[in-house]
């Protein structure tokens, strides 16, 4: 049984494990995920125990991670949200994605609020920021309806994919 990290009104967010593979697998291709994240290579059962590698390191190294993202109502797996150190930055990046059909329902800002309380509560973090491409509105509309501000526009080392970057102060 995979450790349950955070319990909100109707949702479950638990760590992943390689049994997730075949929900990762789906997430990660969504036209969503391909548009808004990006092609992570994963395109069968094996590439996705591989992904799950980095969020179990995660757990292990930092004791944070991508978190599976589940209904209470009936044990469904809708997306992922978590906290994510990434070299490239300085501070601890929150993230998120949901399947498309289970967009608008307020499950996206329930996870991160819950994940936010998280990062400010167990891990003393006085900042955490978020990353998204401007095209994605509805990612951003998110961020600032959590409180975050939109601190810039940048390029990751060797990427040529124009990003933002949010940021939130305690």
């Amino acid at each position: 049984m995979a450790n349950i990290i955070i319990e909100t009104e109707r949702l479950i967010l638990r760590e992943l494990t390689l049994a997730d593979a075949e929900f990762i697998l789906a997430l990660v291709n969504t036209p969503e995920w391909l548009t808004n994240v990006g092609d992570r290579n994963v395109h069968n059962l094996a590439h996705a125990e591989r992904y799950l590698q980095g969020p179990i390191k995660s757990y292990a190294e930092h004791g944070l991670g991508l978190w599976a993202v589940i209904l209470k109502s009936d044990n469904t797996p809708i997306g992922l949200c978590g906290l994510i150190k990434r070299n490239e930055l300085e501070d601890i990046d929150i993230g998120y994605a949901l399947f498309k059909e289970y967009t608008g329902n307020g499950y996206a800002l329930e996870a991160a609020e819950a994940v936010l309380n998280k990062g400010w509560n167990d891990f003393d973090f006085k900042r955490i920021v978020a990353i998204t491409i401007p095209e994605n509105t509805r990612s951003g509309a998110l961020l600032l309806k959590l409180g975050f501000t939109l601190e810039k526009e940048f390029y990751m080392d060797g990427d040529t994919q124009l990003l933002q970057l949010y940021s939130i102060i305690r």
